[in-house]
């Protein structure tokens, strides 16, 4: 019953899709974590859906490429999204590691957010709208290694602060089981990929560690750890690099 707990915590947390209200019981958040990587495997099934049988309706690349991207979006409700833009306000605040964590707490947006997340969502539809079929289902698969990543993020990498969702996740997780659990899940996933597309799922696995080791050094130098809004950040950069790496593979490869 704990796992199903567990479960449940991670949709309610990290998903729109309406889940049973429960208690956030010590016991159940050992393993939320652990299922964060579902919540990636249900987006991409709607991705699949939508980027296979999409085609089939008649509209042009640019509204097809725009569903694309906002399919996350809908999903998530912006969670992530909104982590990404809290650390670029930060990031580009140019202040001291305390100022910085401040800004991440602040609910307003600055300017540099704001450009931000045009930027972000203008390349991603760029990309979206460049997918092939073959593509898809390996595009699809890389939600569910990017929280994976992300997760075995939460039970390794140093909090930036005592308080916040990535303390409360990480404090609450039983580390040593949770994260030997989601490697096993991220070398499924790696195997998956290669499955599917040798050349296309070895490169999304390579910039998928990029990202995941530039998140690691940006959060230690920066912040002096991870928080919740970084963890956000790290996974579109991580999602957006994916898409990049198909779009070269299948262009130039």
């Amino acid at each position: 019953m704990k796992y199903v707990k567990s479960c449940i915590i991670a949709f309610s947390m990290y998903s729109k899709i309406p889940m049973p209200g429960i208690a956030w019981e010590q016991e159940a958040m050992k393993y939320v974590m652990c299922f964060f990587p579902w919540v990636g495997a249900v987006i991409g099934c709607c991705f699949y859906l939508l980027g296979i049988y999409g085609r089939q309706i008649p509209i042009n690349s640019q509204l097809y490429g725009a569903l694309l991207t906002v399919l996350p979006v809908l999903l998530t409700g912006g969670i992530h999204m909104d982590g990404f833009l809290d650390t670029i306000d930060a990031l580009s605040s140019w202040q001291t590691r305390e100022r910085r964590l401040e800004i991440l707490k602040d609910s307003h947006a600055g300017a540099f957010a704001v450009i931000g997340g045009c930027v972000y969502f203008l390349l991603y539809f760029g990309f979206a709208s460049e997918l092939n079929p073959h593509e898809i289902p390996v595009a699809a698969l890389g939600f569910f290694l990017s929280r994976c990543l992300s997760g075995y993020a939460v039970t390794s990498f140093p909090c930036a602060k005592d308080s916040g969702l990535a303390a409360i996740f990480s404090s609450g997780a039983d580390k040593k089981n949770a994260g030997f659990i989601l490697l096993l899940e991220a070398i499924l996933a790696m195997a998956g990929l290669l499955w599917l597309d040798r050349i296309a799922g070895l490169a999304l696995v390579l910039v998928s560690f990029l990202a995941f080791f530039g998140y690691y050094r940006m959060s230690i130098n920066k912040f002096g750890g991870i928080t919740g809004d970084l963890a956000g950040w790290f996974l579109q950069v991580c999602e957006l690099l994916q898409l990049f790496s198909l779009i070269i593979v299948g262009k130039f490869l």
